[in-house]
């Protein structure tokens, strides 16, 4: 399965980064990273951290995701281009409106997509994996299937 961005939208990334990198200076060691709940958007059980930005304002944001074991998150999209690289763990990657494990991609630590802004997807954890979005706010996630979203049942 190969999933593209177009040029456009990473050459949009690509141009406000080094803007954003001359006024904000960020480093952070693995020891810095501050673990909390992730979103009420995501089901429970995952944690992040936000290490650069403000993913719930406008502007540009870096976010960590560490997914359990055998985590899903059901297919949805988000209102805006998504940078990810799989730090740790195998993520699978599928895409379209029904969540199939057998139709996804595995993605080993060291693996990279990119998702267009109202691209269908969903992914699934085969271990503790840890992913780092990289994205512009405010961060959204909207599921295809009303009935998974949960904050309706949280």
């Amino acid at each position: 399965m190969k999933m593209t961005v177009p040029t456009t939208i990473l050459a949009a990334l690509i141009c406000v980064t080094p803007a954003l990198a001359a006024d904000e200076h960020t480093v952070l060691t693995p020891n810095d990273v501050k673990w909390a709940p992730a979103p009420a958007s995501v089901p429970k059980g995952a944690q992040a951290a936000a290490i650069f930005g403000d993913p719930s304002k406008d502007g540009l944001f870096a976010m960590r995701l560490k997914l359990p074991k055998d985590y899903h998150i059901p297919p949805h999209t988000h209102p805006k281009p998504e940078v990810v690289t799989v730090l740790s763990g195998t993520l699978r990657l599928g895409e379209g409106s029904t969540a199939d494990r057998s139709k996804t991609k595995p993605l080993p630590a060291g693996s990279f997509f990119a998702l267009s802004p109202g691209m269908q997807h969903y992914v699934y954890a085969d271990e503790e994996t840890v992913l780092q979005l990289n994205s512009t706010g405010p961060w959204g996630l909207t599921y295809v299937n009303e009935k998974d979203d949960p904050r309706k049942t949280q």
